[in-house]
């Protein structure tokens, strides 16, 4: 499932493409596991709307819409205040992408957004796990992430989160009503940079460890935006180019390889259900 830096990733390519762009026509498919907005009321919401700015909250893609005459634009004043949202989950095989209306059609497309432009916004998703949804800011509250966004958390809120929990720190770096966006690549790689072991609970770690794992989660996260994110399965930014910090995992699906720092074998474990790689010295 793309993660925090995946998701940040296409939201940045989407919003330089089609910022200030109208919404002329939108297309969606039979298949109704995508939709927790009906189709036709999306279609209905979204045609005519300005995209005044796409951005990621959480894991998911917020596209704010406003109302306004053909071309309106932020940049000229007739399209400044959000009226709508469209809201995209990718789940575990979800893809945005913004081509043109002959670029080829990639089977499993579940929406196509027709710009003034010229472009398209396609959401492509094989799996169907992913989500879109149709807000009117009229009717319903905008959508916000359940849990803290870990790229600004100060180190007071972040320790808070996880005073007294007798659950493994792994896990708690999970539950995304504590921590919004972050998945299991990003949580096993920031646990190793902080020397952290997995399975140690959350509520027993010192608050030196975790500013340590702050820190450490940041600097990882920030790193992977800026190297398109990690490609281990389908995902790909919002041209369809695959990112390369998977080149730079440490433990993520190394399982038996040398830990990058000592030369250990990197063990896999499960902990809340999920695949776990850690370094049995680095981390304690």
């Amino acid at each position: 499932m793309p993660e925090l830096p995946e998701v940040e990733t296409i939201a940045r390519g989407v919003d330089a493409r089609v910022r200030g762009d109208q919404i002329v026509e939108a297309w969606f498919g039979s298949h109704r596991e995508p939709f927790k907005t009906l189709p036709a009321r999306q279609a209905k919401g979204l045609e005519g709307c300005t995209i005044l700015g796409v951005h990621r909250t959480g894991k998911h893609i917020v596209c704010e819409l406003g109302t306004g005459p053909a071309g309106g634009s932020p940049l000229d004043g007739s399209c400044t205040n959000p009226t709508a949202q469209w809201i995209v989950h990718l789940g575990m095989t979800g893809r945005l992408l913004v081509t043109t209306p002959d670029g080829p059609l990639a089977g499993h497309t579940h929406a196509r957004l027709r710009l003034q432009s010229g472009r398209e916004i396609r959401f492509v998703d094989p799996r169907r796990f992913g989500r879109l949804e149709f807000r009117d800011l009229a009717r319903s509250a905008a959508f916000l992430g359940a849990g803290l966004e870990p790229l600004t958390i100060a180190a007071e809120p972040f320790a808070g989160l996880f005073r007294g929990r007798k659950l493994a720190i792994k896990a708690a770096l999970l539950n995304q009503t504590l921590l919004t966006g972050v998945g299991n690549i990003y949580a096993d790689e920031s646990l190793f940079r902080a020397g952290i072991r997995p399975r140690r609970p959350a509520g027993r770690l010192t608050r030196a460890e975790l500013e340590r794992l702050r820190l450490a989660l940041v600097s990882v996260l920030q790193h992977a935006i800026r190297l398109g994110g990690s490609s281990v399965s389908d995902y790909v930014d919002a041209d369809g180019v695959r990112g390369f910090f998977q080149l730079e995992h440490c433990v993520y699906l190394r399982t038996g390889q040398p830990c990058r720092q000592c030369g250990t074998p990197i063990r896999r474990i499960l902990v809340a259900g999920r695949g776990t790689h850690y370094c049995p010295q680095c981390q304690r």
